[in-house]
């Protein structure tokens, strides 16, 4: 049988159980909307909007955090990497992982101690607030959106699997969807209603992760040497399959494209929007400090067990199946599933449905909490601070929140439908370059080095952003390649898939020379109080 045929076998296996595993999705849909509505009645005023009213635990935002880090890119993107790969798809979960201790050591607990919602908080503390809130506030949104750009195409590859679609109006659609959705649970639910569906979510994915864990090393006796012997051998490259180089050592420019989404990876998180608004959902910094280990603790165990997905795809799904699926192997995940279940028999179907809709509910609390973050920036650092001078209610805060979170899930719709065919690890990434070029210079700086001025925050976020960006664009993701969002067409020239390696030193360099060119002096009382702050606590919201 040709992979076309497996492939299409497969999407006819899961079309003669549709009512199944449309009832998994609409139960999980309902379920969720569920959970928001009784969130979004909770929600009295901005504090409740924006941070959940500060009640959760360290164990719930850990577990929160969790479910709003491991998105469709550890879920689907990662288990395609590893099963096309091998050990070099294995070094986006090393990447992934690590980049916690940056989080934890670094960002966690300061931020939480100088903020009150968001990003823009902390710099316009010891700055002049209009044009630092404006910055922030323009970052955290592009940062975001690059985020959801890989959640929507996992959306649409997964869907489109299950229910059989082949045409692009139909993936569009179900990008469509999404984005509906997610427009809904912000707009109702705000953080707390995000926040409790992340944390559903978040069990669901470790359990449907540790279930097919299970089924893999059972296949194989529970002996790791022969799945791993038995993947490389199926995916037709042998030894090399499980060494370094299979898909960054080719060439001197994909090593050094290897080396620039290593730094990315490890430096971004701490500067995600959508995790560094988790922080101010807890009482104070030591729940702060106590969620980041709780969530490391969980992402680190669901990254160990990335290795069975990825490889058991590898040793049980022909490559040319899982490419004739999904070129860039989104779809390995969901099609383990179904193999591990027998292709033919109702048990793999069954598999196939419960697994798809723990990765479609992936997608959904990984897009809420985008949302609320991108919409909350622009409500809290944009119209609040600088369109309205401060003079702003909560109430038309949260208005202002709302209507944002529209125009920003039109937008994903739009940008999604078009990155449908690429991986979305590798999307992922670039949100992680975005971050950690324009967000993490900006923080580090203003938390730890008092002479940081207003000029330095504002060169160092819009010369981060405008460089990694504008190097994404001339890039092989968006053209010049076949799998890039525009395969047609050819305007790239710069040669790297990632822009981490030259846009972050790029950030940090122009934050000093902002600095230091700056005619204006930092206010080195000011910093006092942040250090202070930042350092203890107190005064802290």
């Amino acid at each position: 049988m040709s992979p076309v045929q497996q492939t299409f076998l497969a999407a006819n296996e899961a079309s003669e159980h549709r009512p199944l595993i449309i009832t998994l999705f609409a139960l999980f849909v309902l379920a969720t909307l569920g959970i928001t509505i009784w969130a979004g009645r909770q929600t009295k005023d901005a504090a409740d909007f924006y941070a959940g009213g500060r009640q959760f635990s360290a164990f719930q935002n850990g577990l929160a955090v969790s479910g709003d880090y491991m998105s469709a890119a550890s879920f689907l993107g990662i288990a395609g990497a590893i099963a096309l790969f091998g050990y070099d798809g294995f070094l986006y979960s090393i990447g992934f992982l690590v980049a916690w201790l940056v989080a934890l050591l670094l960002v966690a607990e300061p931020l939480r101690n100088s903020g009150r919602y968001t990003m823009g908080d902390v710099l316009a503390y010891r700055m002049r607030q209009r044009p630092v809130r404006t910055a922030a506030g323009t970052s955290t949104i592009v940062v975001s959106i690059f985020y959801l750009l890989a959640q929507m195409a996992g959306a649409g590859v997964l869907v489109s699997l299950l229910l059989g679609i082949t045409s692009d109006a139909g993936k569009i659609l179900i990008v469509a969807l999404v984005g509906i959705l997610m427009i809904v649970y912000v707009s109702i639910g705000g953080m707390k209603g995000t926040t409790w569906v992340q944390m559903v979510k978040a069990v669901l994915l470790i359990g449907g992760t540790l279930l097919i864990t299970f089924l893999v090393l059972l296949k194989f006796n529970f002996n790791i040497s022969d799945l791993l012997g038995t993947a490389a051998e199926n995916s037709g490259k042998g030894a090399a399959f499980l060494e370094p180089g299979l898909q960054y050592g080719a060439t001197g420019t994909s090593k050094l494209d290897f080396i620039s989404l290593g730094i990315a990876l490890v430096l971004g998180t701490a500067g995600l929007p959508h995790i560094l608004i988790r922080f101010y959902t807890v009482p104070n910094a030591k729940a702060a400090r106590k969620s980041v280990n709780w969530a490391i603790g969980i992402i680190g165990g669901f990254y160990l067990m990335t290795i069975a997905l990825g490889f058991g795809a590898a040793a049980l799904i022909s490559q040319d199946e899982i490419i004739a699926s999904n070129p860039s192997g989104n779809t390995a995940a969901p099609l383990l599933a179904l193999h591990l279940g027998g292709v033919d028999s109702a048990w793999g179907a069954i598999l196939l449905a419960t697994i798809s809709a723990v990765a479609f509910a992936t997608i959904l609390a990984v897009v809420a909490g985008l949302t609320l973050a991108s919409s909350s920036s622009f409500a809290h650092d944009i119209y609040a601070n600088v369109i309205r001078k401060g003079q702003a209610s909560g109430a038309e805060e949260v208005r202002a929140a709302r209507w944002a979170t529209v125009f920003i899930g039109i937008v994903s719709i739009g940008l999604g439908a078009l990155a449908r065919d690429l991986n979305v690890a590798g999307l992922v990434a670039l949100a992680f370059a975005v971050a950690a070029s324009a967000n993490l210079p900006t923080i580090l700086y203003s938390l730890f080095w008092k002479k940081f001025t207003t000029q330095g925050a504002l060169w160092s976020i819009y010369g981060g952003l405008i460089v990694a960006v504008g190097l994404v664009l001339f890039s092989p993701v968006v053209s010049g390649d076949p799998k890039a969002m525009f395969p047609d067409a050819d305007f790239a020239w710069f040669p790297l898939k990632n822009p981490g390696i030259i846009s972050i030193p790029f950030g940090f360099l122009m934050g000093f020379l902002g600095t230091v060119l700056s005619k204006e002096k930092a206010d080195e009382a000011k910093y006092a109080e942040l250090e202070v702050r930042s350092l203890t606590g107190t005064g802290a919201h």
